[in-house]
């Protein structure tokens, strides 16, 4: 096992993995999955490789303690005894990770059944980020960490003292694309400290437990992904992802992610019945204010007082983004923000890596994330992608916009 292992825990992870691998256990334990790395940044990544490769090795050690699983149980009633005794027996198996290299590309491919390579996703990305910025960064030491940290803690300070940012309240989502697993540990235990009336707690449950913060996360693209290949009438999946998880979570957990068609099919699949049962809606691309209104006006229509309601933004914030937007909606509607690169690997002097690893295939199946930032768009097949867009009535506009990227990379 290395010196310095990048993950720290089974649950040094995103809680919405724990989540929707419960949803996995219970509803389609069977359903196979196939999943891409895909870096956005321009970057040679194949040095990297050995490093990865003997790292990734460390995951299968890693196991869930008696303690985690009492803390889990009582932080997250939510989740079941058999998906704990499940938990406690289940290890991440780096066999089902391919990685290889074409030129000068890095091809990261996992496959099996989704209740266990899902969970692997998380760990590939961080641990990739951590082994590249030992190599890039090695002298950003703990004391330039707080220092871009703390410059940035001043920063809301002084926004706070032009707006009312009484009710302005965020969360850590960094763990894929952290520094290090020692960088985020910092930055969560400066935030809490200096920023207690803000920052309100973490998508990472080992970190949550460590500092006593909220464990925050709810669904990823994956899951309504995955029911494009379940059987369902392509045109009924975005729909039955979403009734699916109510029957779940029975009303908790309930913020539903908006973007894997884009929000104009959201809205349209969005009845009174679902805005009545969620309580909330998550901005992942596009532009946020646009965003905001679409979701608002839908609620009107469906006569669902948003005042009821969240909205989480969770695309690319920082500080100066996060209360622009905080400030347009403020009054109307809840408001939450989750922030990640930024706070957890950007700290001046370094440039964190843009990275995805996405699912591509359900049941030997191709499926999509359309997004509403077209760059963001991941498919591996493009009849696919056309049926899909066909069948969710995306304008001609997006369509086009999709389609030159994609052929762009």
């Amino acid at each position: 096992m290395s010196d310095h292992p990048c993950i720290q825990s089974l649950i040094d992870t995103d809680f919405y993995k724990l989540t929707m691998q419960q949803a996995y256990l219970h509803q389609l334990p069977q359903a196979e999955g196939e999943w891409a790395f895909h870096c956005r940044s321009d970057e040679d990544l194949t040095p990297y490789l050995p490093a990865l490769r003997a790292n990734l090795q460390d995951l299968a050690a890693l196991r869930l303690t008696e303690a985690e699983a009492a803390w889990l149980k009582t932080q997250a009633p939510y989740l079941s005894e058999d998906y704990l005794a499940f938990l406690r027996h289940y290890r991440f198996d780096p066999q089902r990770l391919q990685l290889t290299v074409r030129g000068d590309r890095l091809l990261i491919r996992a496959k099996g059944p989704q209740l266990l390579v899902s969970p692997l996703e998380i760990p590939v990305l961080a641990t990739l980020s951590e082994v590249r910025n030992r190599a890039c960064y090695p002298n950003l030491d703990e004391d330039q960490i707080l220092a871009a940290t703390d410059a940035k803690i001043a920063q809301l300070k002084r926004l706070a003292s032009q707006h009312d940012l009484s009710g302005f309240r965020f969360s850590d989502f960094g763990t894929r694309r952290r520094f290090s697993f020692a960088a985020q540990q910092r930055v969560v235990a400066r935030l809490a400290e200096a920023l207690p009336d803000h920052f309100v707690g973490t998508s990472n449950p080992h970190l949550a437990r460590q500092f006593g913060l909220p464990c925050v996360g709810t669904m990823a693209h994956e899951w309504l992904q995955t029911h494009q290949g379940l059987g369902y009438r392509l045109e009924q999946s975005q729909k039955a992802a979403l009734e699916n998880w109510i029957r779940e979570y029975r009303g908790v957990l309930g913020v539903a992610l908006t973007d894997v068609i884009g929000v104009d099919a959201f809205c349209r699949d969005l009845d009174f019945t679902l805005a009545q049962r969620y309580d909330g809606f998550r901005h992942d691309s596009g532009d946020p204010i646009a965003w905001g209104e679409k979701i608002l006006a839908r609620l009107a229509e469906l006569d669902v007082d948003a005042a009821g309601k969240t909205l989480v933004f969770s695309d690319g914030l920082d500080f100066a983004r996060a209360v622009a937007i905080y400030c347009h909606f403020q009054g109307r509607v809840k408001l939450s923000f989750g922030i990640g690169t930024w706070l957890m690997g950007d700290f001046a002097v370094n440039r964190p890596l843009n990275m995805v690893m996405k699912l591509v295939r359900l049941g030997g199946q191709p499926v999509a994330k359309i997004s509403d930032s077209p760059g963001k768009t991941l498919c591996r097949d493009l009849d696919f992608l056309n049926n899909l867009m066909d069948v969710f009535a995306v304008s001609a506009s997006t369509r086009d916009t999709v389609l030159a990227n994609l052929a762009g990379r």
